[in-house]
């Protein structure tokens, strides 16, 4: 995993080392089977990586919809 912040390469062992955030919450979050951390994780996370905390869970600006779980919403009536 590449780290945005600081260019560092994190492991997700090393990550959860480095913050002190659990293995299993940072593979849930990078698979997508947890969508929100605790705010002591996403902060840890945050000051880990050396990126604001909007950066890892704020929803994409230009989702796409492949790897999105949300269902599509229609953009005209059909």
């Amino acid at each position: 995993m590449i780290n945005p912040g600081r260019g560092e390469s994190f492991s997700v062992r090393s990550l959860a080392e480095a913050s002190g955030v659990g293995q299993g919450v940072i593979d849930k979050l990078l698979a997508g089977r947890q969508r929100t951390a605790d705010v002591l994780d996403a902060i840890a996370l945050a000051e880990t990586l050396g990126v604001a905390i909007n950066v890892l869970f704020a929803a994409p600006s230009s989702p796409n919809p492949n790897r999105s779980s949300r269902p599509s919403i229609p953009t005209s009536e059909e």
